[in-house]
């Protein structure tokens, strides 16, 4: 089933040590609301987002609210590891850095479980058989129900299923009408432009073959179409976000409903994450369920042709 995903980055105040306070939580609160009018029920973290904030104000909205745990499904990540040991950024998805990671999610989630874990990124360092028996042990003390991976290709996910006792659910990549890398390696496999995209050609269709959901981060583009106003927007840019406020007008909806509907439109089934923490905009995006149907595939071709600033070959 197709679904909008509420991405909880922004919340929690900065990325630095500084904690976050009552006016932080009660933006997050804002945005949890928002989301559930808008019908969104799956939540998306990471044990990195904002240091750790982003998790913890969650966790106090989830803990202030009566029977909100039951009414939500939790996914975080682990596996990045940011300013320690003298380096910038680090991957670590050794055995202990993952059961030690998702213990501290839980703890500033205020929850015995997520209902899926993320790897968040490859980490060349890993061993499978590894990786195995954290997320076996983490699945049987009923601390994770499911596995998902981010920012892999298919050839690494099947290299890690290779060694799990369950299915990989999900696999969240950076999809939009924007990074249309994704979509480009599908049609440009006999061209010599396809050098210009570093997408591996196969992943969304191992994915779809697999039942592994794409869910797709960056969907709204970063508002580039939306009223964002880029500094030095390009030609595409500036006609695409034309293209975008004429069919909205057309449809009777916003610009971010035909964003995420234009993805959702793929057979591919993508889920779209919406990662803004302004009310305003999560509602916006209610409608992409219904824009995903009533898209023609001309206008859905239309955008991609214009964002692209190029005809298809």
């Amino acid at each position: 089933m197709q679904e909008l995903i509420y991405g909880c980055m922004g919340l929690g105040g900065s990325w630095t040590d500084e904690p976050h306070g009552p006016g932080h939580v009660d933006e997050a609160a804002a945005a949890v609301q928002a989301a559930l009018d808008a019908g969104i029920t799956l939540f998306d973290h990471a044990d990195i987002y904002r240091n750790g904030k982003s998790e913890a104000v969650f966790g106090e909205v989830l803990a202030g609210t009566a029977g909100l745990r039951d009414r939500i499904r939790l996914q975080t990540k682990c596996g990045i590891r940011l300013n320690e040991r003298g380096l910038q950024t680090h991957y670590d998805l050794s055995r202990d850095a993952i059961l030690e990671r998702v213990d501290g999610s839980l703890r500033r989630l205020r929850t015995d479980y997520v209902d899926v874990l993320l790897l968040h990124r490859p980490d060349p360092l890993a061993d499978p058989a590894e990786v195995a028996s954290a997320v076996g042990q983490l699945m049987s003390e009923g601390k994770v129900r499911h596995l998902g991976v981010s920012n892999m290709s298919a050839a690494q996910i099947e290299a890690l299923q290779d060694r799990l006792e369950t299915p990989v659910v999900a696999n969240q990549l950076e999809m939009s009408l924007l990074k249309r890398a994704w979509l480009e390696s599908q049609v440009l496999v006999n061209h010599a432009e396809h050098l210009d995209y570093s997408f591996p050609h196969g992943t969304v269709e191992y994915c779809t073959r697999n039942n592994i959901t794409l869910q797709a981060y960056g969907s709204l583009a970063r508002g580039t179409y939306t009223g964002a106003e880029p500094e030095n927007p390009t030609t595409a840019e500036a006609a695409t976000a034309r293209l975008v406020g004429g069919l909205a007008e057309q449809h009777n909806t916003t610009g971010e409903a035909i964003l995420l509907g234009w993805l959702m439109k793929h057979p591919a089934g993508i889920a779209p994450v919406v990662g803004t923490v302004n009310p305003r905009r999560i509602s916006a995006c209610s409608d992409a369920p219904r824009v995903a149907q009533a898209l023609s595939r001309a206008d859905w071709y239309r955008l991609w042709v214009t964002a692209r600033g190029s005809n298809i070959p």
